[in-house]
């Protein structure tokens, strides 16, 4: 099964809590149980690219929960692709690296301290010039415009505010490039100290448009993959109230925050808001059973 972008769907959940403030959710989950959510549109150009150019193998980096390394893996080989993983510390046997290895990939365990200097890694991987690298999360410009045909996949000129989680902030960027003047969009930022995001971001986009980035860095929950039991029970909540799988790393911090911020005033009264589902539900395969009801 290919993903397919005729399966997003907007959700409208209404006025949450009584506000007046109405919420709507972009389900780029849909489009693949694996390669699902954000995670295709910002490989689907460097896939592109890789196969145009005759590359018979692409690689990337990224943790041993990464769904950017397990959704890389499925498209590499649905796309006829071999694929390798550089991956960051140890690669235990994690749920993710196990389905990574499922659809062909070859995994590469490095030092976190070597997985820093990535040029180094390329340089000493047999054969790297016969690779198409792309970088942990998809980040690059190939990437940010993948992002940025995600608002096209339904109309969505209605929203006021469009609301993503970011970790490399790739789609974030993206939905900058891909959004209407009037729409602003924030970023929140599920990794601690994440200090170098709004740097990143704008090193994706045109200066004419650095002025559009807003980051929240406020709701990381204790950072990447930290999901103490104040998030696993709003998880649950949300999916009783609302039929939405999320997921422990992204998509629950973003409509954690969102449904936060509404009576705290931040948004304007009249503010339609529009969040991102980016998929990435394989994350939660590391929970024990029964945590979440769904």
């Amino acid at each position: 099964m290919f993903p397919d972008i005729n399966h997003i769907r907007l959700d409208r959940l209404g006025n949450l809590n009584g506000s007046k403030i109405a919420m709507s959710v972009l389900r780029t989950d849909l489009i693949h149980p694996i390669i699902s959510g954000n995670k295709w549109f910002k490989l689907r150009f460097y896939l592109e690219e890789a196969v145009k150019q005759g590359y018979k193998t692409i690689g990337s980096f990224g943790g041993a929960y990464s769904n950017h390394i397990v959704a890389l893996a499925a498209a590499a080989n649905l796309n006829g692709l071999a694929s390798v993983g550089i991956i960051r510390g140890e690669a235990d046997d994690s749920p993710t690296l196990q389905e990574a290895r499922e659809w062909g990939m070859k995994i590469i365990p490095v030092s976190r301290q070597s997985f820093k200097v990535r040029e180094e890694i390329i340089e000493s991987y047999p054969n790297h010039h016969e690779i198409y690298w792309v970088d942990e999360g998809g980040y690059g410009m190939q990437g940010a415009k993948g992002a940025a045909t995600i608002l096209s996949a339904k109309d969505c000129n209605e929203f006021t505010h469009i609301l993503c989680a970011c970790g490399t902030g790739t789609m974030a960027a993206g939905l900058i490039m891909g959004a209407a003047e009037y729409q602003k969009i924030i970023g929140i930022s599920v990794l601690k100290n994440n200090t170098a995001l709004e740097d990143s971001i704008a090193g994706l986009l045109p200066e004419t448009l650095h002025n559009k980035i807003t980051c929240l860095h406020d709701y990381h929950f204790g950072g990447y993959a930290k999901h103490p039991k104040e998030l696993i029970a709003y998880m649950n909540d949300f999916y009783q109230r609302t039929q939405i799988p999320t997921d422990i790393v992204y998509t629950s911090k973003l409509f954690y925050t969102a449904e936060e911020l509404i009576p705290k005033g931040y948004f304007e009264e009249n503010a339609n808001l529009l969040l991102i589902h980016s998929g990435g539900l394989q994350g939660n395969r590391s929970l024990s059973k029964n945590t979440l009801c769904f």
